[in-house]
């Protein structure tokens, strides 16, 4: 069987080959050093397929055909860079999911501790909110299986499902002396990934999380309400991208062009010059041109470096914090057909509006601030960034290896918070200082009209 995939692969490299000279005569023309890198590479497809026979018919055990294929495309997309890679069945489902930000649930915001599944929060109108499930309950049983010995994936993917589809959950609540259960009815859920308030009484502070489907719509929802909630005494916005490691390029795009009126935001550059893509602004800041301040830090990356990046070139927000993680590559999904997977294939390079490469370099801010870190999280806190990954693609300029990537739980504990408080207040902070090395939007410390510049999940 394995002799006739190997001329299979032989038939199809050669078929391939005879219809590029069919259809391409000048082919036959092609240097010497061409036609040895094309045979060298059917000798290579050949070298596999003798593996391949060689392991199937020699190993221990019986091995799985499909699982050796797997592996080897694996393998092939994970020598690449750390960020193409091939993607299961499954796998690309729940990455689907992931990117919709939109999918069959209960709507509850779970972690692992001590090996035990706990409530974060429920979602509110979701089918959890409304049968009172509360935050830090532990889930002890889905159905009747017990939850104890599986992963955090594993039962999340447990509380998924179809909509309208019923489950029961047992639950261990604080000062309840018996176990709680509860039967509860899926519905589609849709996972918050911007989430704000009134900060200080006068500004309009909204956190977004990752990049999804849902995104510039939770965005547009957000200040619609703080711009209702703060009326004429609103100072400006705090957008905190800290800790958020991306997600969809055209979700990027159009929160970059929510604060902007005009000009480039991103352009992808990929092997060809003719590939390059240029992604501009239209008229409408939905913010009507207050100050905004840009939270970022090591745990930024991607998408949020490219809104980083077009707000800070645009001199439309100040850029407060640490350095970006540096992953300025773009990856394009490619489905393979029914029950095949997909691949995430790295295809270009972001660049920002100014033309500058944030791969392996991230985004500078224009205020740097640090965080006072306990001690016990010293060694846990600091991001290495993309130029410490292995493979990593090239920079084009000097490599910047990661920042502190560490967030206070307390908010009067966050200086960089702080520093954007005052900073939208006129104030100058102590804590915060002008990065040196880049251009900086706003030199003076102060945003001003003038420049306009925990493991969890859903389920």
């Amino acid at each position: 069987m394995m002799r006739k995939t190997s001329l299979i692969l032989l038939s199809a490299a050669t078929g391939a080959a005879l219809t590029l000279f069919a259809t391409q005569p000048r082919s036959m023309l092609m240097g010497s050093s061409a036609r040895a890198a094309t045979s060298d590479t059917y000798r290579e497809l050949n070298l596999f397929g003798d593996v391949f026979e060689r392991v199937r018919s020699d190993y221990v055990e019986k091995p799985d055909d499909g699982k050796l294929i797997e592996s080897a495309i694996s393998g092939m997309l994970s020598g690449l860079d750390p960020h193409s890679s091939y993607m299961d069945a499954k796998s690309f489902r729940d990455m689907q999911v992931q990117t919709r930000g939109e999918f069959g649930g209960l709507g509850i915001e779970v972690t692992m501790e001590d090996g035990l599944i706990k409530v974060v929060s429920p979602i509110d109108d979701t089918p959890a909110s409304k049968a009172g499930i509360m935050a830090n309950d532990i889930i002890t049983n889905l159905d009747d299986e017990a939850v104890q010995g599986l992963t955090l994936n594993q039962a999340v993917e447990k509380m998924r499902g179809p909509v309208n589809t019923k489950i029961r959950l047992k639950i261990v609540r604080k000062g309840q002396d018996n176990p709680i259960d509860v039967t509860l009815v899926r519905d589609n859920i849709r996972v918050r990934s911007v989430r704000a308030h009134v900060e200080a009484d006068d500004i309009a502070y909204i956190r977004i999380t990752t990049f999804n489907e849902q995104t510039t719509e939770g965005l547009k929802k957000e200040i619609a309400n703080l711009q209702t909630q703060i009326g004429d005494k609103l100072k400006g916005y705090i957008i905190d991208l800290r800790n958020n490691p991306g997600g969809l390029l055209e979700e990027a795009v159009t929160v970059s062009d929510t604060f902007l009126d005009r000009g480039e935001i991103v352009s992808t550059r990929g092997r060809n010059a003719e590939e390059t893509q240029r992604r501009v602004a239209h008229q409408g800041d939905l913010t009507k041109g207050k100050p905004v301040i840009v939270l970022i830090n090591g745990g930024s990356a991607s998408a949020s470096e490219i809104v980083a990046g077009a707000l800070q070139d645009h001199k439309r927000a100040t850029l407060v914090g640490t350095r970006s993680f540096g992953k300025g590559s773009v990856q394009t999904i490619i489905p393979l057909g029914s029950g095949n997977g997909a691949l995430r294939l790295t295809t270009a390079r972001y660049f920002t509006p100014s033309g500058k490469s944030i791969q392996a370099q991230g985004i500078k801010p224009d205020i740097e601030v640090l965080q006072d870190v306990p001690d016990e999280l010293k060694s846990r806190t600091d991001t290495k960034g993309e130029a410490s990954l292995r493979g990593h693609l090239k920079s084009e300029g000097d490599e910047k290896t990661g920042s502190q990537s560490y967030v206070p739980p307390d908010a009067k504990d966050d200086k960089a918070l702080k520093a954007a408080d005052d900073l939208l207040h006129g104030i100058k902070d102590s804590a915060a200082t002008p990065a040196t090395g880049d251009k900086a939007a706003a030199s003076d410390n102060k945003a001003s009209n003038d420049a306009k510049p925990a493991d969890k999940d859903a389920n």
